[in-house]
């Protein structure tokens, strides 16, 4: 009997065994079929790229074409299934710049980002421990979720605290609303961002900080932040006409101009024309800033008041008649510069981006969190070709300050 159980034994020692085999066996197949897939798809969207940019399929011949293949070359790339081989295509004059790798490079950010918006969103730890995995095929304890979270929050916070250096001439200004709980009450908090060009041409996130509310305090309390950490050479500051901003500027900034944007500008006068003659009157401001210099679009101003007076409409002429100048200061920089200076539509592009990544947030748990959330975004942004490309030609502000000298 003790032969058979041994018997019994060493068989399901054996079995045991076979099935352990066989598991193994069966996972390695399963890494190559998902690796394999990986790699099919990402080729595939390679491929599609390039035709897109071409404007033409492979070998196709259309009128339409802007450019044809002239090859691949092979390059490898790490991702959750393992090493994969991307055949990226190459084109005959084109630049083929494809944001599929870039973002397999930025992915340990986007993972830490991912993960400060489940946390701040209230997404329960188990679910947390869930998607860790799927991100990162590692699945995290609620301590390391947590140390996670603190080490982001203290490099963004070192990050929002560093230097500035160098000049940088055109500073954008703008907030935006949040919700954050408060005593059991959802209440708004405002963020407050400014984006510099540099004397390179460069865009940079230059600060983000809380503000009670956009008042003056709020913005004063923001400057003098920009200000300690070394922000200079500021001759333009381009923003809406917030409560505050502009008497704040001059408290820091008396030497720098001040541009008010006028896509906000032309909002605020048609709150004081009825819907049915919003279309006419746009086209009558947009002619403001389609002169050639300051001196025809002060004119304008004139012309277009005198007819809004003509129309009946006599609160909205009244605000192009006092306020319209604060939207030509652009007039006095380069005019390869002006489509940029004359409104805050750069920084507009940026909140918008702000505003659906903390959409699934719904209310803040406090300040500090929007800020970080907030913040996070602007990092990963700024990683991107947004600061990493040429935004304006800087040398035309330095022929015109010589022009002027």
């Amino acid at each position: 009997m003790q032969d058979t159980k041994g018997g019994d034994g060493r068989e399901a020692a054996k079995g045991g065994q076979i099935i352990k085999i066989e598991e193994e066996r069966l996972n390695r197949h399963l890494d190559r079929i998902v690796r394999g897939t990986v790699e099919e798809t990402l080729n595939a969207l390679l491929d599609a790229e390039a035709d897109q940019l071409c404007q033409a399929r492979r070998y196709e011949r259309t009128a339409g074409r802007k450019d044809t293949r002239a090859g691949h070359y092979t390059r490898k790339l790490q991702t959750k299934a393992g090493e994969v081989k991307l055949k990226v295509p190459k084109l005959r004059t084109l630049p083929f710049e494809t944001a599929i790798i870039e973002r397999y490079r930025r992915r340990e950010s986007s993972v830490k980002e991912a993960l400060i918006e489940m946390y701040l969103a209230g997404v329960s730890v188990r679910r947390v421990e869930d998607i860790t995995q799927a991100l990162w095929g590692t699945r995290v304890s609620p301590g390391t979720v947590s140390n996670l979270n603190k080490k982001v929050y203290e490099r963004i916070e070192k990050w929002l605290a560093a230097p500035i250096k160098g000049p940088h001439p055109y500073v954008f200004l703008d907030g935006i609303w949040l919700k954050r709980s408060w005593g059991g009450e959802v209440k708004n908090v405002s963020v407050l961002v400014a984006v510099g060009v540099n004397q390179a041409g460069f865009r940079q996130i230059l600060g983000v900080k809380e503000g009670a509310k956009e008042d003056k305090a709020s913005w004063t309390a923001f400057l003098r932040d920009l200000k300690t950490r070394g922000l200079t050479g500021v001759r333009l500051f381009v923003s809406d006409k917030c409560l505050g901003v502009v008497e704040s500027l001059s408290g820091f900034y008396p030497e720098a101009a001040w541009q008010r944007c006028a896509v906000h500008f032309y909002r605020n006068v048609f709150i004081k024309v009825p819907k049915a003659g919003v279309k006419e009157v746009a086209a009558m401001l947009k002619a403001i800033h389609a002169q050639e210099d300051r001196e025809a679009a002060e004119e304008k101003i004139t012309a277009v008041t005198a007819k809004l007076k003509r129309m009946k409409l006599a609160n909205a002429a009244a605000l192009v008649e006092e306020s319209a100048h604060e939207t030509l200061s652009y007039y006095a920089f380069p005019s390869q510069h002006w489509r940029s200076l004359r409104t805050n539509n750069p920084l507009e592009r940026l909140m918008r981006e702000i505003r659906r990544r903390t959409r699934v947030v719904g209310a803040f748990p406090d300040g500090r969190s929007a800020v970080m959330l907030v913040a996070a975004r602007l990092r990963h942004v700024a990683a991107t070709r947004w600061g990493t490309r040429r935004y304006m030609n800087m040398d035309r502000l330095e022929e015109t300050i010589q022009a002027i000298a």
